[in-house]
């Protein structure tokens, strides 16, 4: 800052000079414009000390957005993000031979002047006076610094980025002033680092490390000489001199700065005629941005990393301040994807289902008690090809998949643990028909639903009850589960689903129909996996979480959401739902998912006209959801042919459960396999044939007071053999000696493997 006198003001030395700087700084805007040099007096006339004081001085100088870097839970590399892709090195990084070049063709009286090159103006004036136009610049390497600020904080906002570059006097004036600050505070060799760490050096490169990366495949502090003059020499018009484009054009740019470089003396003649016989010899490095790098097929996981980030509060108020975050990059985001899961995941979907198949497959799995997001994929990859989306089949609307899919019979158990929670026992009995009419009313938490007249069937005629809810989940009786959520109600059966995270993918509340006992409401993988999870984790739901922690480009830790653990229901009804489950897959319509001797508790569903099959199923240390459909929800699974295999009907336990069984599978190997707390669920005993039906939900159109249009006939009964009865289920065994009231085994301990009595 200038000296005052005692008196306050400038000495008049001071204002003189002061003056004179206002009249050059006229010259200056006018050859750095694209206008003549006429007039300059008359604007020097015009341009008073006051007008100029007038400018604001304080460049605020943004964060140079960088690299992003996202890590799976192990620290290994998923994808490289960036809105520019840059990563700053100090000055001592970067080869002297870059230094010197860029000085040498762009300022080469850099260390001489200030913010202001007098000699420049008077010489580029002259000039742009004898040609009538602009023949030639005087901007200094420090105003062209201020200028590429201006556009950095412009970001990717095309009028902005248009006001920080349009050629205009009051433009220029407010670009000197912020240099004449610039040159006070940082001086010449910070100026230089700073200049060569934010310009733009074409092929998506900004900044000389990423040129250097990205040319020469090699750091900036390792430039040779060649090298270095041709990364300077693109600065001027990276389109233009884009060696990559035009070797030719290139190289004459490259030899103008290396003789230039011979002319201020930087190099000697000699070293300037060798270099310029040089052929150029690149090593180019693609660029490499974005999701669609992502490996291990985790592309929709990155996306949804990046999804969270947008949305989360934890990093900034507004959308605006969040996105600014992450734009100026230079994050090392570590998740919490388990590269063992996630390839298992992909090896599993690229088995069962083909990428060019006429459906799709998505894959969720999460980790109970943590909602730790451990594997993400899907059969169509990430990217905008061929048989290729960017669609996260995975997850709700809002993070960036679609309006979500009908799980069918997979949201029985959320009925069955809403019953459980309201008294009613596990070895309830209704005479379940094959076919049957919704009974009316039936209470919501609106008023009664009070529709007759639409019908809901099994899926065989031999269906025929009475069942208790062991058998009736094994073999998803679909006239079971209308008359226990008729008994009950609907609303307890959406309180619990909230409770339990399931909600509808599209962002809307559940509708308040007896029907959503059959699945009707769309759901996302991910959502029916974390809330599955709420089951494995003996009663405890926890909201998904995808990122452990990121560290900001100062090093510093930021804060990151936590999951949200909270208790949606009782262990007694956690651990009762945990034996009906494992009862569908070792005897049910689940068996082809099993898992063999490790423990494992699942549900299959396929919902109307074929449109969509599911297995949601959980071990106590993992939970997964694997969806298979049309994204579209036009094509019914009906003589089809699905990863090379033709299925006359799909059903749920056909085509998920396989894909389920193989991804944890592979997931889970290595690791623990505890045991379920389980209890003993006794049957009614019945005369008839115990024969495994196969899986399906039968398509029947109905009517479901102003619904989804699909109606009562959703979803037909999943045959399965619980094997009830028979003396060969142990669970059907009475432990002696418990009262109604007491149990064996810790009740508070996970996973113990203890056994509550039996059921009356």
């Amino acid at each position: 800052m200038p000296k005052k006198r005692s008196g306050g003001g400038l000495t008049g030395t001071q204002q003189a000079a002061k003056f004179l700087g206002v009249s050059v700084l006229a010259g200056a805007v006018l050859a750095g414009i694209a206008l003549p040099a006429f007039g300059v007096l008359g604007l020097a006339a015009k341009g008073t000390v006051e007008g100029f004081d007038e400018i604001p001085a304080n460049l605020k100088t943004p964060p140079l957005s960088q690299r992003t870097t996202i890590l799976d839970k192990d620290g290994g590399p998923i994808a490289t993000v960036y809105s520019r892709d840059r990563t700053v090195v100090p000055l001592t990084d970067i080869s002297p031979y870059m230094q010197k070049a860029i000085v040498a063709i762009e300022d080469s009286r850099f260390y001489e002047h200030g913010a202001v090159d007098l000699k420049g103006v008077l010489r580029a004036a002259n000039r742009n006076a004898q040609s009538g136009g602009v023949s030639q610049g005087a901007s200094t390497l420090t105003q062209q610094y201020v200028k590429n600020v201006f556009v950095e904080e412009a970001g990717d906002d095309p009028d902005k980025v248009a006001q920080a570059t349009q050629q205009t006097i009051g433009r220029k004036i407010r670009e000197l002033k912020f240099a004449i600050q610039v040159e006070e505070e940082l001086g010449k060799k910070k100026i230089l680092e700073n200049y060569l760490n934010i310009t733009f050096f074409g092929q998506q490169a900004y900044g000389i490390e990423a040129a250097s990366h990205r040319y020469f495949s090699k750091s900036a502090k390792n430039l040779k000489l060649e090298e270095a003059a041709l990364l300077a020499g693109i600065v001027q018009s990276p389109s233009r001199y884009d060696p990559v484009n035009d070797t030719e054009e290139a190289t004459k740019r490259r030899n103008t700065v290396i003789q230039r470089m011979a002319d201020v003396k930087d190099i000697s003649q000699a070293e300037a005629d060798k270099a310029k016989k040089t052929e150029i010899d690149l090593k180019v490095s693609r660029p490499k941005n974005g999701c669609i790098t992502a490996v291990k097929g985790a592309g929709f996981f990155c996306d949804y990393v990046r999804k969270v980030f947008l949305t989360d509060p934890t990093f900034g108020k507004t959308q605006e301040d969040r996105a600014k975050v992450w734009n100026q990059g230079g994050l090392t985001v570590r998740t919490t994807l388990d590269p063992q899961a996630q390839e298992s995941a992909q090896e599993s979907i690229k088995k069962h289902v083909y990428k060019s198949d006429e459906v799709a497959t998505a894959l969720s799995i999460v980790e109970p008690g943590t909602g730790k997001v451990l594997a993400m994929g899907q059969s169509r990859p990430y990217g905008g090809g061929k048989n290729e989306t960017y669609m996260n089949l995975s997850v709700d609307e809002d993070m960036g998949g679609g309006a979500g899919y009908q799980p069918g019979s997979t949201f029985k158990p959320i009925v069955a643990a809403a019953a459980l929670e309201q008294g009613i026992q596990p070895t309830q009995s209704y005479p379940s028909p094959y076919q049957m009419d919704y009974p009316s009313p039936v209470q919501t938490c609106k008023g009664p639903w009070t529709d007759q007249g639409v019908p809901v069937e099994n899926e065989n005629e031999s269906e025929v009850g009475p069942y208790g809810m062991k058998e009736a989940t094994a073999k998803s009786v679909n006239t079971y589960y209308v008359q226990l959520i008729s008994q009950i109600g609907v609303c307890p059966v959406t309180e619990l689903s909230r409770k339990m995270g399931i909600e509808r993918a599209n962002g809307k509340p559940i509708e308040q129909l007896p029907s959503i006992t059959l699945g009707t409401q769309e759901m996302s993988p991910l959502t029916m996996a974390s809330g599955y999870a709420t089951f494995a984790n003996r009663g405890t739901y926890c909201t998904p979480i995808a990122i452990e922690s990121i560290t900001g480009p100062n090093g510093k830790e930021m804060d990151v959401p936590k999951t949200d653990c909270s208790r949606a229901m009782s262990q007694k009804t956690a651990d009762t739902i945990n034996t009906l489950l494992a009862g569908v897959v070792e005897d049910g319509t689940g068996q082809e998912a099993g898992l063999g001797s490790r423990p494992s508790a699942g549900k299959t569903g396929t919902t109307d006209f074929r449109l969509a099959a599911w297995f949601v199923g959980y071990t106590p240390n993992m939970a997964g959801a694997v969806w298979v459909g049309d994204p579209a929800h036009k094509k019914k699974m009906v003589d089809i042919t699905i990863g090379g295999q033709y299925h006359d009907k799909v059903f749920g336990g056909a085509v998920p459960g396989p894909i389920w069984r193989d991804a944890m599978s592979g997931a889970l190997d290595g690791k623990e396999a505890p045991a379920f707390n389980t209890i003993n669920i006794p049957n009614p005993e019945k005369d008839k044939d115990k024969g495994r039906d196969r899986d399906r939900d039968r398509d029947r159109p109905g009517n479901d007071n102003g619904g989804n249009g699909n109606g009562g006939g959703n979803n037909g009964g999943n045959g399965g053999n619980a094997g009830e009865g028979d003396g060969n289920n142990g669970d059907d065994k009475p432990d002696p000696g418990q009262g109604p009231g007491g149990f064996t085994g810790d009740p508070g301990a996970d996973n113990g493997g203890g056994t509550f009595p039996d059921f009356p």
